[in-house]
């Protein structure tokens, strides 16, 4: 029996930042690929600031050229911070990604985040139209997840958010705590799905956390050329955004944003194209013939309220 080849695709958060040692980024993945069995074949092809159209024009190729067993497909972050920013496009684009890895036999390991808006405490004004974006990207993974028999983690509840010993100096990425835990709750799933035969991955950081001098110091350097090209990416039409959120909220009419946004993402999906579930994973459920409303009530009530902006 020849060992399980895994495949990590992705963004900054797949490729390891805020887990650093002696040899660079290291993450989540690369703890849980020795949990899944003897031997197991690792590649990590995630590169950070990736999009989903990265994912599918030069990552997913790179990964199918190796004849994966399993897939970890995490991304969207980056496009919710974009002004490029288009539900539409990031449906299309994760489910041909998501097909192309099926059609070849392969599991799929995918989550769903916390928006970023929540976890860099912005004002709620500007922090709002991000969180719609990230439930949006949320509530296509959960669709798709469910139309491809997806192994899916729900990473985005608050008390991730709320545990600051997980997360790194950024805000944005996990530190090692983080990333093992990520990686041992990814193992959960997959040892009870029945791909996984290893150990869990040990919750107990290997280095010290970074001193407070060390985080400042990363904040003072790499942390702030991030926000630089953020803000001349994303700021302006974020305070657009913001403008149009406060309109709003002084007009009580908060809530017809969402339910826009939530139209918005039906209708994204209910424009995919159907596909043959034939070579998808065993337990993978076909999201055709049901109606859009079905098809986000049917993930969770994060669901409910999903869209952008």
């Amino acid at each position: 029996m020849r060992p399980v080849r895994f495949v990590a695709l992705g963004d900054s958060l797949t490729e390891g930042v805020g887990d650093f040692t002696e040899d660079g980024p290291r993450g989540w993945a690369a703890l849980l690929a020795p949990s899944l069995g003897a031997g197991t074949e690792f590649t990590n092809l995630a590169v950070s600031g990736a999009q989903t159209r990265d994912v599918l024009e030069r990552q997913t190729p790179a990964a199918l050229a190796l004849r994966p067993d399993l897939v970890a497909v995490v991304v969207g972050v980056n496009d919710t911070l974009r002004h490029t920013f288009d539900i539409h496009a990031v449906a299309a684009r994760l489910d041909q990604v998501y097909a192309a890895c099926a059609r070849e036999g392969a599991t799929l390991l995918t989550a769903c985040l916390p928006d970023p808006g929540a976890m860099l405490g912005l004002p709620s004004a500007l922090a709002a139209p991000l969180a719609r974006r990230q439930r949006a990207v949320n509530a296509v993974v959960h669709a798709l997840s469910e139309r491809y028999g997806a192994v899916h983690l729900h990473a985005s509840d608050r008390g991730w958010i709320a545990d600051r010993a997980l997360w790194s100096a950024d805000r944005l990425h996990p530190g090692e705590r983080g990333h093992r835990r990520l990686a041992a709750r990814f193992h959960a799933l997959l040892t009870a799905a029945g791909h996984a035969t290893g150990h869990p991955p040990s919750l107990e950081p290997e280095f010290p956390a970074p001193t407070r001098t060390a985080s400042l110091l990363w904040l003072a350097t790499a942390g702030t050329a991030w926000v630089a090209r953020r803000c001349r990416d994303l700021l302006p039409q974020l305070l657009r955004l913001a403008l149009d959120e406060l309109r709003h909220s002084a007009r009580g009419t908060g809530a017809d944003l969402d339910l826009a946004a939530s139209a918005a993402v039906a209708a994204a999906l209910a424009a995919l194209p159907e596909r043959c579930p034939a070579r998808t994973p065993a337990g993978a459920h076909a999201l055709t013939g049901l109606p859009p409303r079905a098809v986000l009530s049917g993930s969770g009530p994060l669901d409910l309220e999903v869209g952008i902006s």
